[in-house]
């Protein structure tokens, strides 16, 4: 364990409700919460890991997985829906080997669905590292994936 993994626990040590303090300065210095660090705080703060992995994987902020380096979101909302979100998702998970709230294999893109990005006029939308493609196509995706290799 890093030294500032110790530094974070112990800064929030025996403090009521310090749990999800904890967890989400560990998320913010590391980026996501490895299985190592959960079982770290669950020793250190005396709290079942069971407890703690509850916790971490019903709040959908914490990652349990490392983020890939481009992050992708697809909208599902319903005006992108009924314009053919599922066939882009389809394709961005068939080009990029993630699922939604998973990372592909080499750590390159994550994937997330959203129920909306706020520009439903340009439905299907994707967001790729904050950038928006509206009026998304699978065949749009793939040549827009391909800027980010």
């Amino acid at each position: 364990m890093d030294h500032s993994t110790e530094q974070i626990i112990e800064q929030h040590r025996g403090k009521p409700g310090s749990l999800i303090q904890v967890l989400m300065a560990l998320q913010e210095e590391n980026g996501w919460l490895p299985r190592e660090v959960l079982a770290r705080v669950s020793e250190k703060l005396g709290v079942p890991l069971s407890q703690v992995l509850r916790l971490a994987t019903f709040y959908k902020t914490f990652k349990l997985l490392p983020e890939g380096r481009h992050k992708i979101h697809v909208c599902t909302g319903s005006s992108c829906h009924t314009r053919g979100a599922q066939r882009v998702l389809a394709a961005v998970q068939e080009l990029t080997g993630a699922r939604p709230g998973e990372t592909d294999p080499k750590a390159k893109f994550s994937l997330e669905t959203v129920n909306c990005l706020g520009c439903c006029n340009l439905g299907p939308v994707v967001e790729i590292d904050g950038k928006t493609v509206g009026r998304a196509s699978p065949a749009g995706v793939a040549d827009e994936l391909k800027k980010y290799e």
